[in-house]
């Protein structure tokens, strides 16, 4: 059975709640009070298609207006390496396949020796798949490497 205490206490409690959600609604109100609203078509109507959007990535209409192509670096892994590879040796390796912008053999950074890995990154990532192609399981200082597009350590 409730007593009348029990239900003044609750009483109370309901309208502190709803007072609560007006005071939420009204700052609400007032903070998007600025904002224009406009419809998917209008903004659509700003934006290019995805079609005229990847063209441009990829230089159809930059190129053909006489600007230059935009080109894309792309990180490549380079696993496998000899001790004795260093940042030229890989570099060197790399730009038979196209311009390399950064070649770096990762080292131990206590001993300074070499950690067998490093990293190339091409110029252009068109010359990526090339350059993997023709350098993954070969050979380089006497080991046989592995060439992959480089990932996000997770």
């Amino acid at each position: 059975m409730s007593t009348p205490d029990k239900r003044a206490r609750e009483k109370r409690k309901a309208e502190k709640k709803r007072e609560k959600d007006e005071r939420r609604w009204e700052r609400r109100e007032r903070e998007t009070a600025g904002v224009e609203i406009i419809s998917a078509e209008e903004a659509a109507g700003t934006l290019p298609t995805i079609a005229e959007a990847m063209q441009d990535f990829e230089g159809g209409t930059l190129a053909s207006s006489g600007e230059g192509a935009p080109t894309m670096p792309t990180k490549l892994f380079v696993g496998g390496l000899s001790y004795h590879t260093d940042n030229a040796g890989l570099r060197a390796a790399f730009e038979a396949h196209g311009a390399v912008v950064e070649a770096v053999v990762v080292t131990d950074r206590d001993t300074g020796r070499s950690r067998g890995f490093g990293f190339v990154t091409m110029a252009d990532r068109k010359d990526a798949p090339g350059a993997i192609d023709a350098l993954h399981r070969s050979e380089l200082d006497g080991r046989t490497i592995i060439v992959n597009v480089a990932t996000e350590r997770r």
